[in-house]
């Protein structure tokens, strides 16, 4: 192949991309902007995109509530992120705001608290001040990086001696 028809997109057609995507949506859940990009990327137009992704969702291959809960899991219990980077990332993947409520709201709080709790004791030990308020603003900058939220930081802080 030359150089002039190595860099040509793929154009699929509703009924090769609808296959594909099904693949694409079976292998992980997927937010319907994932979908809709992707279909876009193999050339469908607009109408055939809506329609697709209103198939997809009829048979139950695309479901915005299963990914959002998916997601919320994922980043909480592997990524161990907090609730405000959590819900950033649902923002970027276009999931409504009611949805995002949901999804953040199945998880337990006693457990969001400990994880942010192990997550800052694990912190602690690895900084090399003995200065307090050096300390607590170091280990408060950390954990909002991982976007829990300041109040949550704070309480936490000041119930523990890290």
């Amino acid at each position: 192949m030359d150089d002039a028809h190595a860099h040509r997109k793929q154009v699929l057609t509703p009924a090769q991309a609808r296959s594909k995507a099904e693949s694409y949506c079976a292998y992980q859940e997927r937010s319907q902007q994932e979908v809709r990009d992707k279909l876009y990327s193999w050339g469908l137009h607009r109408t055939d995109v809506e329609a697709t992704i209103a198939e997809l969702i009829a048979d139950n291959f695309l479901n915005e509530e299963r990914f959002a809960m998916a997601y919320v899991s994922g980043k909480f219990n592997v990524k161990r992120w907090g609730k405000l980077k959590i819900r950033q990332g649902l923002i970027t993947k276009a999931v409504s705001k009611p949805l995002i409520t949901v999804a953040l709201n199945s998880i337990d709080d006693a457990q969001y608290r400990l994880t942010l709790q192990h997550l800052l004791q694990k912190k602690a030990a690895m900084l090399s001040t003995d200065n307090p308020y050096k300390r607590k603003h170091q280990l408060l900058q950390y954990a909002a990086g991982k976007g829990y939220e300041n109040s949550v930081i704070l309480e936490i802080l000041s119930d523990n001696e890290l």
